[in-house]
């Protein structure tokens, strides 16, 4: 796999600047073109330019997977159009729970979903129903609530907070159905989903990755 380091508005931070899936991946507007075209060769995916809720931290309101996109009910109308309009393949769905932060919220592949512990029973089927799927439990990874940015998982891999313990890991490669591994990026931060961004077709790493962070990475998500 393809796998690049990069900042983002000369942040290391990633994961919260953008989201991808193995067909999209959505960036904030103003960044260089060179960025882009390499963020397009890396993950080999169309590059749509967005705002959500009027944030550029779109990593952090935005959350899916290869069959939906799932949205904060803060998202402003015409960035809802604009994102109906260009995600022409994926169904984009608006959720009206609580917590915006969806990124955050909730860790998902297209096999299952852990969510934040704190939603209400008729979030958790708000959820449940957009994504058109069962396979999902609420939980946390390393007593970590917010589970989206302690963790990024494909269909083929997934790398979680490094404090994760082997009964975590073994429970998580049941409910996702693929291997888990624990690591940490950017020079030992192990809320790893804000500094690794992956899809089928290859990864982004901020610029402070280490060596063996990217090694443990690869090894998480070798196809």
């Amino acid at each position: 796999m393809n796998i690049e380091k990069i900042s983002i508005f000369s942040n290391e931070n990633i994961g919260l600047f953008t989201f991808t899936n193995d067909k999209y991946t959505l960036v904030p507007p103003g960044l260089e073109r060179d960025l882009k075209e390499k963020i397009a060769e890396t993950l080999k995916t169309e590059i749509i330019e967005t705002t959500v809720s009027k944030s550029v931290l779109i990593g952090l309101f935005v959350n899916g997977n290869n069959n939906v996109i799932l949205l904060p009910r803060t998202i402003d109308d015409d960035e809802l159009t604009k994102l109906k309009t260009e995600l022409k393949d994926v169904r984009v769905e608006v959720l009206k729970i609580k917590p915006n932060a969806l990124g955050n919220t909730m860790l998902l592949n297209d096999n299952g979903g852990l969510l934040f512990i704190e939603l209400t029973e008729a979030e958790v089927k708000e959820i449940i129903s957009a994504l058109q799927m069962n396979n999902v439990k609420k939980g946390t990874i390393a007593n970590v609530v917010a589970v989206g940015s302690a963790g990024v998982v494909t269909d083929f891999g997934g790398l979680i907070h490094a404090d994760a313990s082997q009964d975590e890991v073994a429970d998580l490669e049941k409910l996702f159905k693929t291997k888990i591994e624990i690591g940490t990026v950017n020079f030992g931060n192990a809320y790893v989903k804000t500094g690794l961004v992956v899809n089928r077709n290859g990864i982004l790493v901020g610029v402070e990755t280490t060596g063996p962070e990217i090694l443990r990475i690869q090894q998480a998500f070798s196809l």
